[in-house]
């Protein structure tokens, strides 16, 4: 989402960096520039100016002025004032009350409330099984049960959608009673919440093209008579400077507790992520980053800071790891490569992996010098199209091939690129991967972990030599 933005910000700051010493003029001139890019990522303008005022008397002060690495001093302050702008740090949902717990998720038709709702409830539903230890804490770490109900009366099939997303996530859903109006729907929901013995009750409220009267009277007479404990705000992250308009009309009719975030993969310019908490003074508490059910991450400033600037993200990576690798899996895997066996099965296995994690692009995004890293991988022409063809290469490879790519010659390699819809180099390109792969752990089992970093460190010329 913020690949615009961290381009621009990272090309003013190496600019930076590559400066011996910074001058108040200097500093402006940066300054003149970041301010574009907020302004051209969908920042709203009064948050610009504030975020502005505020760097400013940092960048051009004394510590700047002594350090070592100016430049480097400068991204740390902007780094700094980015984190507070998004909200200093990550917000939980906040569910601490006597059951039922009611969420009442809130915003304009066509934002993802449906969507998010299913999500969430899933999540709350499944506690810390099979989750990071991030996503997995406060809220979400014990299991709840979990009830939605559709209170839109008017999108015609929304009742039914969410019945469908329930039976999908294994989240109970309140049945639907024809010509049955919101508030009725609101209560009752909450009335078989409580005899039934459920934990938390999702309203996922209906929506509108735009602002008006009758929405706002519809939501704040359901708010009055549930009481929830969290009212979160689903705003899409495409809509831009509107998405912050929304926010501040439901913030003004209601306690909006919280915004989840929708479409953050997309290619929205992140305006919105920006102003919201700053104009709005609530936080940003989830973001929707994919269409999966599992897509759905708690939002923590300093990490998205670190992304926009360039330097990554390498805790979430972590995070997303762990959440997707099975242990045991990873075991099997450890011990066979210690022995030197990694077959196509194996490779086959990683490649699944990489795609679940978000494929390429997304694991790029969270590592620093994403922007470079994402233009190296568009100038070897390396895209996510590559990832399924290969799969599909080792799919049209039988059992005692996959175990034994050896005993692949031309006339298989001609039966394999037909059935996977390839050229016969892209087969013979693959199983060089592979055996470079099997190359290199041999001899790192061989000379061990040390004496193989020993060994590259021989083949690398020395500092200062041209490359």
């Amino acid at each position: 989402m913020f690949e615009g933005l961290s381009k621009r910000l990272g090309d003013v700051f190496d600019r930076l960096r590559g400066r011996g010493a910074l001058g108040e003029a200097d500093v402006d001139a940066a300054l003149r520039e970041v301010r574009t890019a907020l302004l051209e990522a969908d920042v709203a303008l009064p948050v610009v100016r504030q975020f502005i005022d505020e760097v400013r008397p940092k960048a051009i002060g004394a510590d700047v002025i002594r350090s070592v690495t100016p430049g480097q001093m400068v991204v740390k302050i902007v780094n700094d004032h980015l984190v507070q702008m998004l909200g200093g740090s990550a917000v939980d949902l906040d569910l601490n009350a006597v059951p039922p717990v009611v969420i009442m998720m809130v915003g304009l038709q066509g934002s993802g409330k449906t969507t998010s709702s299913a999500k969430i409830a899933w999540r709350l539903s499944q506690g810390a099984q099979g989750m990071a230890a991030d996503v997995a804490s406060g809220a979400f770490t014990q299991k709840r049960k979990v009830m939605m109900a559709s209170l839109d009366t008017r999108r015609p099939a929304a009742q039914q959608q969410l019945k469908v997303l329930g039976e999908q996530t294994g989240v109970a859903t309140l049945p639907i009673v024809p010509l049955e109006m919101p508030l009725a729907i609101a209560r009752r929901a909450v009335d078989t919440a409580q005899r039934e013995g459920f934990d938390v009750v999702i309203l996922d409220t209906a929506g509108r093209l735009a602002i008006d009267e009758e929405l706002m009277a519809e939501v704040a007479a359901i708010s009055e008579a549930t009481r929830p404990r969290e009212t979160l705000l689903v705003a899409d992250a495409m809509t831009g400077q509107d998405a912050v308009n929304v926010a501040k009309a439901f913030n003004e009719r209601l306690a909006v507790t919280g915004i989840v975030l929708t479409r953050v993969d997309g290619d929205a310019r992140g305006g919105a992520a920006l102003s919201m908490r700053a104009v709005t003074g609530r936080p940003v508490k989830l973001i929707g980053t994919g269409e999966k059910f599992d897509a759905l991450e708690p939002f923590h400033p300093d990490r998205i800071a670190g992304r926009i600037l360039g330097m990554g993200d390498i805790v979430s990576l972590v995070e997303r790891a762990a959440e997707t690798i099975e242990k045991e899996d990873a075991e099997k895997l450890a011990a066979k490569v210690r022995k030197g066996q990694f077959d196509m099965d194996d490779l086959l296995g990683q490649l699944r992996q990489l795609r679940k994690m978000g494929g390429l692009q997304g694991l790029m995004g969270m590592l620093p010098g994403a922007v470079q890293a994402k233009a190296a991988m568009s100038k070897a022409k390396v895209d996510e199209k590559q990832l399924r063809r290969q799969e599909a290469v080792i799919l049209s490879m039988t059992p005692r091939e996959r175990r034994n790519p050896d005993v692949i010659h031309a006339s298989r390699k001609k039966r394999i690129a037909a059935g996977s819809g390839v050229q016969v180099q892209e087969v013979n390109k693959l199983l060089k991967q592979h055996a470079e792969m099997l190359k290199m752990m041999k001899r790192v089992n061989k000379l061990g972990e040390k004496g193989f970093m020993r060994s590259l460190g021989g083949m690398m010329p020395p500092p200062g030599f041209p490359r």
